[in-house]
């Protein structure tokens, strides 16, 4: 059988309200992307690359840090 739904909070909620036996195993496969879909955000992505100014030096080994907090890695 097949169900649709959506991730929420981490967890998958099926379409419907519809339960799924507790301990069910089951198998999740995201929809696949059209390769245009995969080229357009690449470019958008791309137009941004290389344009952040006074970032902290430490910024790529220490972005959990800048982003959420947590101590900084030495």
């Amino acid at each position: 059988m097949t169900w649709k739904g959506r991730v929420l909070g981490g967890v998958v909620v099926v379409e419907n309200g519809e339960l799924l036996p507790e301990g069910a195993e089951v198998r999740v496969e995201l929809p696949r992307r059209s390769a245009s879909a995969v080229k357009s955000l690449r470019a958008t992505l791309l137009r941004h690359a290389g344009k952040g100014r006074r970032l902290p030096p430490d910024l790529a080994e220490n972005h959990d840090y800048y982003i959420h907090g947590v101590a900084r890695k030495k």
